[in-house]
């Protein structure tokens, strides 16, 4: 069997709750080095401040995980390719699409594997839905992504700068969600963008889509304010009737109000699953389709100011 060394780049919180105990468990992968700027230290694998000394110091890493904040993950996604290592990139895979197509075709030119992760595509009742939805026409589409960002990202600024996302950063998940289930493409007909008025990223977000097909309302409620239960939901009616409910983030299917698949969550295992079938295969994996939502959305949208925002 052969045995992928791996290095992460960025020991935030995705990295302590995900990838560290998914490698730690998958054989296929060794963890060989990591790299933080705040020189965190993760026990069996050498710490590096930065990825070049990384790379100098641990020569025959195969690949590299890059979990930093988008705004700075195509510096080090490609400073990893010109190295001449794969790159599995968190989601979103980066700031902004100019920045994931010159990655694209910087991996293609290195012959590297890029794998864009959008880990909640990674639930079987997600594929069901997408079986269920293939010759369908959509007639109702109703996200409902509602968290609260304190319970969620404790203290994390860079979320609330430019390049941050926002809320956006989970509504990202719902919006990769549709783009694997949905029969037709959606485009962004109409956004509102909710900003705390110190901030330069939304706290909530209204969306409108379109589609070719025929459709009445197809709508997106993305909102970081909702304490006590968490909402994160997409509602679908069919044109025949036929109604579908994704929730607990696309874990669990209900088909007409019957439960049809629900599975615990194992999202992430499957995504290093994948990205060792990739790196057999040496095969990339790119998809910037719920990137390109996002920044449609962005392009679009109609500013509201709300109040300050402190953590």
């Amino acid at each position: 069997m052969t045995v992928f060394r791996i290095g992460i780049i960025g020991l935030g919180k995705i990295t302590e709750d995900q990838h560290l105990p998914v490698i730690a468990a998958n054989p296929v992968f060794e963890l060989a080095a990591v790299s933080s700027q705040r020189g965190i230290t993760v026990d069996g694998a050498p710490t590096f401040r930065t990825p070049a000394e990384m790379y100098a110091a641990v020569p025959e890493l195969d690949a590299v995980a890059v979990c930093t904040p988008p705004q700075v993950r195509h510096v080090y996604a490609r400073e990893a390719l010109a190295a001449g290592k794969h790159v599995l990139l968190e989601k979103p895979p980066a700031a902004t699409i100019s920045e994931l197509g010159d990655l694209t075709a910087f991996a293609a030119e290195q012959g590297r594997v890029l794998f864009t992760t959008w880990h909640s595509q990674y639930n079987a009742a997600v594929t069901h839905a997408r079986d269920l939805l293939a010759r369908q026409t959509v007639k109702r589409m109703a996200i409902t992504w509602k968290e609260d960002v304190r319970r969620w990202h404790p203290g994390q600024k860079w979320i609330w700068t430019a390049g941050g996302f926002g809320v956006f950063d989970p509504g990202i998940n719902a919006l990769s969600i549709v783009t694997e289930i949905m029969p037709a493409p959606v485009f962004v007909r109409k956004a509102e963008l909710t900003y705390p008025e110190n901030c330069d990223a939304p706290i909530a977000a209204s969306l409108e889509f379109a589609t070719s097909g025929a459709f009445e309302s197809l709508t997106a409620e993305f909102d970081w304010r909702q304490t006590g239960p968490q909402t994160w939901e997409i509602a679908i009616e069919t044109g025949d009737g036929t109604e579908l409910t994704l929730s607990d983030g696309g874990a669990k299917l209900e088909v007409n109000g019957v439960l049809d698949v629900e599975r615990p969550p194992h999202e992430y295992e499957d995504i290093y699953i994948r990205f060792a079938e990739l790196l057999r295969d040496k095969r990339s994996l790119v998809d910037e389709a719920p990137l390109r939502l996002v920044a449609d959305s962005f392009l679009i949208g109609r500013r509201v100011t709300t109040d300050p925002f402190y953590d």
